[in-house]
């Protein structure tokens, strides 16, 4: 409800359209956290762990989902400062009633498989309108149509950020099962810094900043949005 409340005043540019697309940006980035740690809960669910029904995993609750610095204060302050959506929710899979590997790699696959379908549905807009947004100027609603292109470009962050070999991302726990047993022993005491990695790769390793900005523009570009209405989208929800 609140992010549709905060799509409509963006849409209609009642109020600072500043505050509104921060607020339409930010809540649907929280609908899509619980959407992807619920995609993690159905796949164990599926996959013979019970136990995500007793920790409410399948409620869609972002309650459920939370970790205080985890889920708030290091997603917020990637999207804040670098416009990343890095998901930060927690769920707690009871790995040992996972019945086979295949299975493993699926619970690991579900959460950025979330994230994909997220960035299809939200791009669908953009596939339909496409014409009438070109001849109108984005039908006379800039602010609403960047906030969209934003939550896009989030989920397309989050799924290759996601998608990362680091241990501790899910890239990484897709391949884990597959890996040989002194590989997968080497990595283990790497899964506590991945996201003190993943910072470094991002804020000091300038092949890989360039390599990765360029999939992810190149794939907005190739589910038909523009990145530049994206990065506009950023700008504005910095209403500080």
């Amino acid at each position: 409800i609140f992010t549709a409340i905060s799509a409509y005043l963006t849409y209609a540019g009642v109020g600072n359209s500043r505050r509104t697309v921060f607020l339409f940006v930010t809540g649907g980035w929280l609908i899509s956290l619980a959407l992807h740690e619920f995609g993690h809960a159905l796949a164990a669910f599926w996959s013979g762990d019970s136990s995500v029904v007793d920790k409410g995993y399948l409620t869609l609750n972002p309650l459920k989902y939370t970790h205080p610095f985890l889920s708030i204060v290091l997603p917020m302050l990637f999207l804040v400062l670098g416009g990343i959506g890095l998901p930060g929710g927690a769920v707690y899979i009871n790995r040992g009633a996972i019945r086979s590997r295949g299975m493993h790699s699926l619970v690991s696959a579900a959460g950025p498989i979330a994230n994909l379908i997220c960035a299809l549905l939200l791009a669908l807009p953009f596939w339909i309108l496409r014409p009438d947004l070109d001849f109108m100027g984005f039908g006379g609603h800039p602010y609403f149509w960047s906030a969209l292109a934003t939550q896009v470009f989030l989920q397309i962050t989050a799924l290759g950020i996601n998608l990362l070999p680091i241990p501790g991302l899910d890239g990484y726990g897709i391949l884990e099962p597959v890996l040989p047993d002194n590989i997968v022993a080497a990595m283990w005491p790497l899964r506590q810094f991945g996201f003190m990695i993943l910072i470094a790769l991002f804020w000091y390793v300038d092949p890989f900043q360039e390599a990765f900005w360029t999939s992810m523009f190149r794939t907005m570009f190739s589910i038909g949005v523009d990145p530049s209405l994206a990065l506009l989208g950023l700008q504005t929800l910095r209403f500080w």
